[in-house]
């Protein structure tokens, strides 16, 4: 029973959105350490970039296999659904922080936390009814 449930087979969804989350953020910013600090990536953009890529990645798969387990459909269909659903939550976020910070003079660091807590619900909804509904 309990391997059952580390497995993620007794886990309720939304645990298991949450620690996939944790896992692409762990894998985001590991790579991000690994290319900037280790690897002398010149650019905290580019390492950035190439750390966002990576743990986008994780999520990607992570909703697929353990959240929602949705193999049944085509991972290219799937995976352009969740592209869409995360280029228009990164625009909302950006268009957010801007008006938030640069529009009303707020404080980012405030901004950032409603920003994310939005993108984190969002994400969770448009993933469960979007990408990977049955």
């Amino acid at each position: 029973m309990a391997n059952a449930f580390v497995a993620g087979r007794g886990a309720p969804e939304i645990l298991r959105y949450g620690l996939n989350g944790l896992a692409a953020t762990a894998v985001h910013y590991s790579v991000l350490v690994a290319g900037f600090g280790f690897l002398k990536i010149p650019s905290a953009g580019l390492a950035n970039l190439i750390a966002a890529a990576c743990g986008i990645a994780v999520s990607f798969f992570g909703n697929r296999i353990f959240v929602f387990r949705d193999d049944a459909e085509s991972v290219l269909r799937q995976a352009a659904r969740f592209g869409l659903l995360y280029a228009a939550i990164a625009v909302f976020h950006t268009g957010f922080l801007a008006i938030w910070t640069d529009v009303y003079a707020l404080n980012y660091s405030v901004g950032f936390l409603f920003a994310t807590c939005f993108q984190t619900v969002s994400s969770y909804f448009g993933n469960k009814y979007l990408v990977f509904f049955r």
